[in-house]
């Protein structure tokens, strides 16, 4: 594995990762970066958590270089390089990597997503940014009061184009493509290599290089699976006593439903535990405010919905908990790669009841995992259902409640 220093980036953005606390590149990162910075066009696939997003920021910052200008003109710093993210939370954490890396260079970034009032992001671009991260909805937005010019993107990077087209976010793409030069790099990352994905590089991309560091929907194996039995009359009552029993400093809880994320959380509050939740009902604001909390550790606990599962990144988050399986498999991936990030380990607790195998067995079909069965005295089903492959390796396990 090569060091950064041997991939070829400026000075200034070395000693920025240095002071980030990074030696060596992902896989991603020391596969995918000389392809960018030699200019090719770029089609990437890497379970979350692999360093992808420094995988694209870095060359980028570097390719913009030349350009970087300590003049303070607007004109001197126009949109250059496009990221295109399908959530605010997602576009809020490139635009943190992207001054972290890019802080030795006099180069501008800034983000814009929805949910926020317009004025301030607007006021940032009059006075210019050469790195533009943004969610298609507002960007088209900003397009449309003509606060935003894109006649000058040289590099564009689509970022976990999977979503963007789960969500629905084709016609804004074709929209914005129109805006930008046809003359461009142009990046596109995606968590699979789903059939449409890849018809979207063949519209979007020239002549790319593929880059895939993960199997096509491999689970983390630094993520140790467990799959809890439980009474789904009991789920509640389990999920705080885990809580409260196991040595996580603090954990993410995800489920299906926005309203089931509030009653979790009052359930949770009110059996003592300090917690935080995240969906969609909740404004910009209000999400900002509970992913603060939860990042420096004034709450151990946040309930949230798939709104939550791409994009969020947690440092050394150490547990996952689905307090339900999610109805598409492919999320229980994106979900379970909250944890065991970048070379650390980490756990993912499934609660899974009778009424849920059909769940279970699509989540066993698409990532062909290990998974481990714990059976929780006390809170367990009738387990006629279960997979009796999973049944014969189980373990009975007793959790002692903690003093309240």
């Amino acid at each position: 594995m090569p060091t950064f220093s041997e991939l070829g980036l400026a000075p200034e953005i070395l000693r920025a990762v240095e002071g980030e606390g990074y030696t060596e590149p992902t896989p991603i990162q020391a596969q995918a970066i000389p392809h960018v910075l030699a200019g090719r066009d770029l089609l990437g696939a890497a379970q979350t958590g692999t360093g992808k997003t420094a995988a694209f920021v870095l060359p980028i910052l570097h390719l913009l270089k030349p350009f970087a200008t300590p003049s303070p003109s607007p004109a001197r710093h126009p949109v250059r390089a496009l990221v295109l993210t399908p959530t605010r939370e997602l576009a809020v954490q490139i635009s943190e990597n992207a001054a972290a890396y890019g802080k030795y260079l006099p180069l501008r970034s800034g983000v814009v997503y929805g949910g926020v009032p317009m004025p301030p992001q607007q006021k940032m671009l009059m006075a210019g940014v050469e790195i533009l991260i943004a969610t298609p909805g507002r960007l088209l937005d900003h397009a449309g009061s003509k606060t935003v010019n894109l006649s000058q993107v040289s590099i564009l990077v689509l970022d976990e184009a999977d979503r963007m087209l789960d969500m629905g976010f084709m016609p804004d793409l074709k929209r914005i493509l129109a805006l930008i030069p046809k003359k461009r790099h142009t990046l596109l990352f995606s968590a699979t290599f789903s059939e449409p994905i890849r018809a979207l590089a063949q519209d979007f991309l020239i002549n790319p290089v593929t880059v895939e560091v993960a199997r096509r929907n491999q689970t983390n194996e630094n993520v140790r699976q467990v799959i809890m039995a439980v009474d789904d009359r009991r789920r509640r009552a389990l999920l705080s006593d885990l809580l409260r029993t196991r040595p996580w400093e603090q954990a993410l809880v995800f489920v299906n439903r926005k309203v089931e994320a509030n009653r979790l959380g009052d359930f949770l509050h009110r059996d003592g535990h300090t917690v935080v939740e995240i969906h969609g009902d909740k404004d910009q604001k209000q999400r900002n405010k509970a992913l603060a909390a939860f990042k420096a550790g004034e709450a151990r606990v946040m309930v949230a919905t798939d709104v939550a599962a791409r994009g969020l990144d947690i440092e050394g988050l150490p547990a996952v908990i689905n307090y339900e399986l999610p109805f598409d498999p492919e999320d229980y991936v994106h979900r379970i790669g909250r944890t065991g990030r970048a070379g650390a380990l980490g756990e993912a607790v499934s609660l899974v009841a009778p009424d849920e195998m059909e769940k279970l067995t699509l989540v066993r079909k698409l990532t062909k995992a290990g998974l481990h069965m714990e059976i929780p005295l006390g809170y367990e089903p009738i387990l006629l259902d279960f997979p009796k492959d999973l049944i014969a390796k189980a373990q009975m396990v007793r959790l002692q409640r903690g003093r309240r």
